[in-house]
């Protein structure tokens, strides 16, 4: 017998809660959970899916691609618009740009503005 679990959140852990569930509400169109606060913000998602953001003193960013401070959650997003054009947008929003790009013209990485590494895909 197979355990049966369905994902219903993910947590990421900040310096500013409000700051990055902005970041990614004005990336992705999620709504705003009612309930956030300066301590634990949230984003309402497709499919019942929860995007949590927690206050945590002292946040180290992920050092990626080295792992001096592991970045422990990469999240990637599929965009329907041109990458370059997406990209663009990111930045625009706070996001920043690693040198290191291991995807050639497939994907790009970014970080959101706690420094979180995720990808962005149109496929």
């Amino acid at each position: 017998m197979s355990l049966q679990m369905k994902l219903v959140a993910i947590t990421l852990d900040c310096p500013d809660p409000l700051a990055l569930a902005s970041f990614y509400q004005q990336a992705t169109g999620l709504e705003p959970h009612p309930k956030s606060d300066a301590e634990f913000a949230g984003l309402m998602g497709e499919y019942g899916l929860f995007i949590g953001f927690q206050r945590v003193d002292d946040h180290r960013p992920p050092s990626w691609p080295d792992q001096l401070v592991p970045q422990q959650l990469h999240p990637c997003f599929k965009t329907e618009d041109d990458l370059d054009e997406a990209e663009a947008r990111l930045l625009e929003l706070g996001a920043g740009k690693p040198d290191h790009q291991p995807h050639g013209d497939t994907a790009r990485v970014l970080t959101d503005s706690a420094g979180h590494p995720f990808c962005i895909s149109t496929r």
